[in-house]
């Protein structure tokens, strides 16, 4: 008996010495993507104005790090906060932690190396070598081609300076050591040429991460069998939000849409349009339709021809926002 227990103390011994051993790797030798590229960013106007337009109408890197005003319906930016930071992602929304979006005006920034905006753009890699949570999609920036991500850089550079200290994130046990695992090497894709529509359509559809909310997660990521067929839940202040079905399905998803009903459903939200005023329990969402109505014409349809070309999936979406009774 003596002998059997002592066996089973220097197995559990083993055990726990492995167990300690994986967590302090992943906590202390994780993420791993490299050092920070040596790039300097040359600043020319084509750049910036293409940086301005990604920004805030494409990877929406604006959506996240301003004030949006959920007052009003899609929560459009309020004015004088672009890149200030400070939106809090935290548990009462469905995430293992608090994660604050950070200030990304030349404020937060302007002491970052181009090379440190770079890693942190398409790793998911703080200067100082932490992890990002992914509400931040990195992932798909990371499929974005060089030219692209230094754009983005170059008008980062131009933005008004916001003084602003948004609060340190901080993750839950365990995703505080899962989120070191997360961040890759940058693995950049070609620029597609711009008159081959099905594929300018497949990288905007990539970098823009519209997979990320369209598509259902188990704990915490999405499941590939279910991309692009909708019912995400997200909470809201007054409900849940179910993301929309936009395979190209006939029956739940947007199969009988047309190329002009999709890109008009987009410019419904461009320039003109004035956001109402949503009550407690009125239809909201956290998609930024008053962002990517920006987006032109063309590259909408090059969105458009693509999911068109994606697998089908029925998957009816019953109720895109379910309210949650006021409290009377």
């Amino acid at each position: 008996m003596k002998k059997a227990l002592k066996v089973i103390g220097i197995v559990l011994g083993v055990v726990v010495v492995g167990v300690l051993g994986a967590m302090a790797y992943v906590k202390l030798a994780l993420p791993d993507v490299g050092e920070a590229p040596t790039l300097k960013v040359n600043a020319t106007p084509a750049r910036v104005a293409r940086g301005e337009y990604l920004a805030n109408h494409v990877t929406v890197c604006m959506d996240c790090h301003s004030t949006r005003d959920y007052t009003l319906f899609s929560a459009p930016l309020t004015a004088g906060t672009l890149g200030k930071g400070g939106e809090m992602f935290n548990q009462q929304m469905g995430f293992p932690g608090m994660f604050t979006s950070k200030n990304i005006t030349p404020f937060g920034i302007g002491n970052w190396t181009d090379g440190e905006i770079y890693r942190a753009i398409t790793t998911g890699v703080s200067r100082d070598g932490h992890a990002f949570f992914p509400v931040m999609p990195y992932p798909y920036y990371g499929k974005m081609n060089d030219e692209d991500v230094q754009s983005i850089i170059a008008y980062l550079r131009t933005i008004k300076p916001i003084e602003s200290k948004p609060a340190e994130s901080k993750a839950d046990f365990p995703f505080n050591f899962i989120l070191n695992t997360i961040p890759k090497k940058a693995e950049p894709m070609a620029m597609p040429d711009t008159a081959n529509e099905l594929a300018t359509g497949q990288y905007l559809v990539m970098i823009a991460g519209c997979v990320e909310c369209h598509t259902q997660v188990d704990q915490g990521r999405i499941i590939p069998e279910k991309s692009f067929a909708g019912g995400r839940e997200f909470a809201m202040p007054g409900g849940t939000l179910y993301t929309a079905n936009i395979t190209p399905d006939k029956e739940t998803g947007i199969g009988n849409w047309t190329k002009e009903a999709f890109i008009a459903r987009f410019k419904t939200y461009g320039a003109d349009y004035k956001a109402h005023k949503v009550g407690p329990n009125d239809f909201q969402t956290i998609m930024p339709w008053t962002m990517y109505g920006g987006m032109t014409e063309k590259d909408l349809g090059a969105m458009y021809t693509y999911l068109m070309s994606i697998k089908p999936i029925s998957n009816k979406v019953a109720d895109k926002f379910k309210p949650r009774l006021a409290m009377r």
